[in-house]
């Protein structure tokens, strides 16, 4: 074999080698492609050809109650999409679409000549009439598609229950809860999307054989509340109506049924528009009005919470309604003196006249009978210190010392309401559980959730919820009865309602400030009340935060607005009054005069002739609105708040306005200081206890830092 032979073997040998090993690498490569690679490829090739667009499910509609009164609902807008592959002239469609819609053209054409994108959006949610002048241009490669809008009928009514939704980033969605039962519910509300799929060719564009698939969205779940449309308002108009009278700074209230735990109403100030967020705010600004503050905010409760340390007190034998207490006007305790409320003291009282009176010593007393172990036994029982379970995101548990740092001053301060906060929505539940037999109910807001599959039927209905047993019915009973001795008998007269046997609590509870000691002239009033006494079918609680006003006592501020709302509550649920000769024995009611309008002094007189107190609100000498409102039947001997404006004097403009000297007649030393600082006058203190003269006398016309001396005297 020659040399040429050879080597032209040799070459041979070695293409065949170089031609095997690259079979072998472009048979493995196939064989990765098509074992390995092949499914992310046949994905990325069926989206070449396929082009879907969203179907968003319509979010489900939340009823009030009765299942009938729609509160929130969603109603559907048109969407406008583009395919950039599919717009033949991207600058003259900008330019068209941009004079309808209101889109800056520049930034349009940028997005309808970008040819990377399949899909994008022209704009989100359009009017009607946009819609249509958009689809009467009839240009290939524009879209539409219906989005979900939520709208919510009653604006601001229940904005705290039902919170409000946003757009939500993630494809088929479209809106997500956001406070409230939108986002308690959100996975229920939202529903499951949908799609629309069709053929398309490499380019983006409609292939001729395409036939559009649809995937349809299957709608949310419809969500029924325990709360009252009618109810609702009539919590509304009381909250909007205190907070304006009051300039508070918050005012919360909640109409509960005290035996299933359903919440009926539940209000908040400020509050907010869900229809239209305040998302200007911020995230912190937007929470000073979107948060349920009933359930979120941590307050003192003040002398509504010796409803707990008495019916405790009861329970363990510290305490009966045949003892009696002596208070000489404060206790030392751990060398600290811990006044009562009322200067000089309440005596000697009956466990009756203690509940009326809310009397300080006495309560706490029975809270260092009980012993710190026991009284917090009671703490837990009652749910202080833990979250009620309503479903409501975020709730707040209130503040609980740590037992093992609690002293006897501490102790006897939680007896009478302090040193503890809770929130809004703890105490009614608390309450509650006082007045139905002794049964802790867990607090909720859904009634039933219903799945609408073009036949209405409910799919699984809320059942009240008992949570433990935490007073016997005897106690229960008695503790009752006590409360309705407050209303016609004590410090709750105001809540009085002819014929409907209405018993609760007053309170008012002193602020604090964020470094420490107590914020001077800052409270919270607040009253809880409930009707019938002896069969329980709602209970209120009323809390107004820093009421601008003379005095600022819960009997005063709070109570009557928890009479209003139990009144037109009662009354709409069809709870008949019930007069008996006991009743009208006892009881004289008077018809509220109108004295708007008219000067002090005028008002003053009329208010007495008919048998009625009042305390004259803000500086002025004309009544410029009052509370209870004319009209109004009432007990004799009620406050009427009277808010005052300046009278303009037409023969000098520079004469010095006058102020008009508050009745002091039976207040304390501390409620005469506050009635007469709060229209510019300056209290002269002779003696101690409660007032019995005053220097000028009521109704007197003074200067502006006019002193009054307020003789003062030891009762009986």
């Amino acid at each position: 074999m020659t040399a040429t032979a050879i080597s032209n073997r040799k070459r041979l040998l070695v293409l065949l080698v170089a031609v095997t090993l690259l079979l072998m690498i472009l048979m493995g490569r196939l064989g990765y492609i098509q074992l390995v690679w092949g499914r992310e490829l046949q994905i990325k090739a069926y989206d070449q050809w396929n082009r879907s667009l969203d179907v968003y499910p319509q979010r489900g509609i939340i009823y009030d109650r009765t299942g009938e009164i729609v509160l929130a609902q969603s109603a559907s807008a048109d969407s406008i999409a583009a395919r950039p592959s599919q717009i033949q002239d991207p600058r003259d469609t900008a330019a068209k679409l941009a004079a309808i819609l209101n889109l800056d053209e520049d930034e349009l054409y940028k997005k309808l000549s970008d040819r990377n994108q399949s899909e994008v959006w022209i704009k989100r949610q359009v009017t009607r009439d946009e819609a249509n002048q958009v689809r009467s241009l009839n240009i290939k490669g524009i879209y539409f598609t219906e989005e979900p809008k939520r709208y919510y009928p009653n604006g601001n009514l229940a904005s705290h229950i039902l919170g409000f939704t946003m757009k939500y980033s993630e494809p088929g969605i479209g809106l997500k809860g956001q406070e409230g039962i939108e986002l308690y519910y959100d996975k229920y509300l939202t529903g499951i999307p949908g799609r629309i799929m069709m053929e398309t060719d490499a380019r983006g564009r409609e292939a001729p054989t395409n036939v559009e698939r649809l995937v349809p969205a299957v709608d949310g779940w419809n969500v029924i509340l325990t709360i009252d449309q009618a109810i609702q308002y009539f919590v509304e108009k009381a909250v909007s109506d205190a907070m304006d009278n009051y300039r508070a700074k918050k005012v919360y209230a909640i109409v509960m049924d005290p035996k299933t735990g359903e919440i009926l109403a539940m209000a908040n100030r400020p509050d907010f528009d869900p229809n239209n967020p305040p998302r200007e705010l911020g995230f912190e600004g937007m929470q000073q009005y979107i948060k349920n503050f009933s359930v979120k905010d941590n307050l003192d409760p003040g002398s509504t919470f010796k409803i707990i340390t008495a019916a405790a007190a009861l329970e363990e034998g510290v305490t009966s309604v045949n003892k009696t207490y002596h208070d000489p006007g404060f206790r030392i305790i751990d060398g600290v003196k811990i006044h009562c409320w009322k200067a000089g003291g309440h005596g000697t009282e009956s466990f009756y006249e203690v509940v009326q009176n809310s009397c300080n010593p006495a309560f706490m007393d029975m809270a260092l009978g009980l012993g710190v172990e026991r009284f917090y036994d009671y703490l837990e029982a009652f749910g202080f210190g833990q979250k009620t379970g309503i479903d409501v995101a975020g709730e707040e548990k209130g503040v609980v010392m740590n037992e093992s740092s609690v002293k006897n001053v501490d102790l006897a301060r939680m007896g009478f309401g302090q040193a503890i906060s809770v929130t809004p929505l703890q105490l009614i539940t608390a309450v509650s559980a006082v007045i139905n037999g002794g049964t802790l109910m867990q607090p909720h807001l859904v009634k039933a959730l219903e799945f609408n599959d073009g036949e209405r039927r409910i799919y699984e209905e809320i059942q009240p919820v008992a949570v433990r047993r935490v007073i016997s019915e005897k106690t229960s009973e008695i503790m009752r009865d006590v409360l309705l001795s407050v209303v016609n008998e004590g410090s709750g007269k105001n809540a009085y309602i002819p014929g409907y046997r209405v018993a609760g609590k007053t309170g008012t509870a002193q602020k604090y400030k964020p470094e420490g000691g107590i914020d001077q002239g800052k409270v919270i009033a607040s009253f809880i009340g409930f009707a019938p006494a002896d069969d329980p079918q709602v209970i209120v609680l009323f809390m107004v935060d820093e009421p601008q006003v003379a005095v600022d006592f819960g009997s005063v501020v709070a109570a009557p607005y928890v009479r209003m709302i139990l009144q037109d509550v009662l009354e709409y649920l069809g709870v008949e009054p019930v007069f008996d000769e006991k009743t009208k024995e006892q009881t004289r009611m008077v018809t509220v005069p109108d004295v708007t309008g008219k000067p002090l002094t005028e008002a003053a007189r009329e208010l007495n002739a008919a048998g009625l107190k009042y305390l004259a609100e803000h500086t002025g000498t004309i009544v410029k609105d009052q509370m209870p409102k004319p009209g109004a039947r009432v007990m004799v001997n009620t406050t009427v708040l009277l808010y005052m404006t300046n009278e303009e004097n037409s023969d000098t403009g520079n004469q010095q306005d006058l102020v008009a000297v508050p009745d002091l007649s039976n207040r304390s030393i501390r409620e005469a200081n506050s009635i007469l600082a709060s229209v510019g006058l300056k209290l002269r203190i002779d003696g101690s206890g409660i007032a019995v003269r005053q220097d000028p006398p009521a109704g007197t016309l003074v200067p502006p830092d006019t002193v009054v001396t307020v003789t003062f005297e030891m009762p009986d």
